[in-house]
């Protein structure tokens, strides 16, 4: 797909960006530069922009400021990023909660929801030394407690991919989707 014509199809479907959601260690981050890449567009990551913003590890702020500092900043600077157009947005996967959050999402985005086994989760992140929710409990454990909380949020979304196979075969389930959800757009 040529970057004019998805952002001529992202038009059509009355969008601003590409927002892909989803627990940590989904592959939000790796599939959003694989699609900014491939389509020549711009590709934000919510977390490295708090980083960068705070500058300070999200460890860190979480240490210093606490979790609920982290989510009001979180909001404050995805809301602002959502106005943004033809970008690919990668949110920390905690951020579907707010309320305000969704509502942007709705208005503003195609939100592509990326499904991991919680097992295949677990794996992935435990190595991972850079989770402040992960730090000294049962990964899994955890994880099916988040899951509870967010998969209805994150079955909201207008795309669901998953994303247990190869970078580049989740890169095409994301364009045949994407063109699968503008085909029924304009059937209507």
């Amino acid at each position: 797909m040529e970057k004019s014509s998805f952002i001529n199809k992202l038009s059509i479907l009355r969008k601003k960006n590409i927002a892909l959601i989803g627990h940590m260690g989904s592959g939000k981050s790796v599939l959003g530069k694989k699609i900014a890449r491939e389509l020549d567009l711009e590709h934000i990551d919510t977390d490295q922009k708090i980083i960068e913003f705070e500058n300070k590890t999200i460890n860190k702020i979480f240490e210093l400021k606490g979790e609920n500092y982290f989510r009001k900043l979180e909001k404050q600077i995805i809301l602002k990023l959502l106005e943004k157009k033809n970008i690919i947005i990668s949110l920390g996967g905690g951020s579907i909660l707010n309320k305000q959050i969704r509502n942007k999402l709705i208005s503003n985005s195609v939100t592509v929801f990326l499904d991991v086994s919680l097992k295949k989760l677990e794996i992935r992140l435990s190595r991972s030394k850079n989770r402040p929710l992960l730090k000294n409990i049962d990964i899994l454990s955890k994880l099916k407690e988040l899951d509870t909380q967010r998969r209805k949020y994150y079955l909201d979304s207008n795309i669901k991919i998953q994303n247990a196979n190869s970078i580049n075969k989740t890169y095409l389930d994301f364009i045949e989707y994407f063109s699968n959800i503008n085909d029924q757009n304009n059937k209507t």
